[in-house]
């Protein structure tokens, strides 16, 4: 029985696969060349144009405008935070820099005169570099100064400082100066002098050299752009999540004892109004998370704009409630990045059309007393007044009706 054999059914042929199973060969060479595609397409975004020029310069007005503003408010008090009349000594300054590997021009000397002239060459360099004049060197400039008064006095200043100084070192790298500056307007005058003269011909290396130049500039740019606005999504995204980690505002209460502390009381009745209101301090608390977590999710999205709203009346209220206007001043400039260049070139437009609104409103004459807008209806035969004439048709039949009633 052992060596008897089971019969083995026979071969059976294989079962035919399903055509649907089967990928078409024009699927997978489409496949194969998403990659490439999506490779070419983020080059030519880094290469093609420079992104967001009104969105730089909206940072390069707003970052040189504060910190004109912060040096000339701490004028009277500039011995006591960077001078040599500050608490923090060079001496302190220096070993910190040991430590950091930080520098300071100010230090480079510890007379006052030289203070002097530092202090007021950070008023004209801010100055400068808001209005955008030679703003590859002024860029330079703004953001060796920034440095150079932060790194000094580090510990006297608040947080907003730190946001400012990252975004000046930015903007070194971005063509902050292509938009509403000196330099845009300098350029526009320079082409509209050259008229309809051709441009003399560049031989082939000098060519090629000032398209790499061009190239160069873009990639840059748009690179210190990309930087800028993940800078702005790490900060959001990260303080949101430290808070979430945190029972009072998980409770909400964290804004409650925010109002309640004496250095952040600029107007101490105002706090205490609005601290209340025990449902509205929670209300915000919450949503104050869910904005700052929620930020780097809708940036590509139409929902960002009441994103960016809501966010606006935020850093509005932490200036005015804690008395935090540059660090508002600072984040409220930060924002700006994310709004496209058409929202910019549209502002001129929308200023312009209310311009010329009010000056049609101011040239209206103004009616005299009593009188409509019902033309007056003249009596036949009085003076100035015009009748038509009725068809000759009309006329007869007129005559027929008097005559009939006569």
């Amino acid at each position: 029985m052992g060596t008897e054999q089971i019969p083995q059914p026979p071969p059976t042929a294989a079962a035919p696969q399903h055509p649907s199973a089967q990928e078409p060969p024009e699927e997978g060479a489409a496949r194969r060349r998403r990659l490439p595609d999506r490779v070419g397409a983020l080059w030519t975004l880094l290469t093609g144009r420079p992104v967001s020029l009104y969105a730089a310069s909206a940072l390069r007005i707003g970052y040189g405008l504060l910190y004109l503003i912060f040096l000339l408010r701490e004028l009277p008090h500039r011995h006591e935070i960077w001078g040599p009349g500050s608490p923090w000594t060079p001496e302190l300054a220096e070993q910190l820099f040991d430590r950091t590997g930080w520098s300071s021009v100010l230090l480079l000397s510890d007379d006052p005169v030289y203070f002097e002239l530092c202090y007021a060459a950070a008023l004209v360099t801010s100055a400068l570099f808001m209005l955008g004049w030679r703003t590859r060197v002024t860029s330079v400039l703004f953001a060796v100064a920034v440095t150079s008064f932060h790194a000094r006095a580090i510990f006297m200043t608040d947080g907003g400082d730190n946001l400012i100084l990252l975004m000046a070192v930015y903007l070194v790298l971005t063509a902050c100066g292509r938009r509403w500056s000196l330099d845009a307007r300098r350029i526009r005058r320079k082409e509209a002098r050259a008229g309809g003269t051709p441009r003399p011909t560049r031989r082939f290396p000098s060519q090629q050299f000032r398209d790499a130049g061009h190239t160069l500039t873009t990639v840059v740019h748009n690179c210190g752009m990309f930087i800028i606005a993940a800078q702005v999504c790490f900060l959001y995204g990260s303080a949101g999540l430290y808070k979430v980690q945190g029972p009072t505002w998980g409770g909400g209460t964290a804004l409650h004892y925010a109002l309640n502390l004496e250095l952040f009381q600029p107007w101490p009745a105002l706090s205490h109004l609005v601290d209340d209101y025990a449902i509205l301090i929670a209300i915000v608390s919450y949503v104050t998370v869910l904005l700052q977590v929620a930020f780097p999710f809708v940036l590509f999205g139409r929902l960002k704009y009441p994103v960016l709203t809501a966010l606006l009346g935020m850093h509005i209220g932490i200036a005015v409630l804690m008395g935090l206007p540059l660090f508002s001043g600072a984040m409220i400039v930060a924002d700006a990045v994310f709004l496209p260049d058409r929202f910019y070139t549209f502002l001129p437009r929308l200023w312009r059309r209310a311009t010329n609104r009010a000056r049609g409103w101011r040239h209206v004459p103004a009616r005299a007393a009593g009188t409509t807008s019902v033309p007056s209806q003249g009596r036949p035969g009085a003076p100035g007044t015009k009748r038509r004439a009725a068809p000759a048709g009309q006329t007869a039949r007129a005559t027929e009706l008097a005559a009939e009633q006569s």
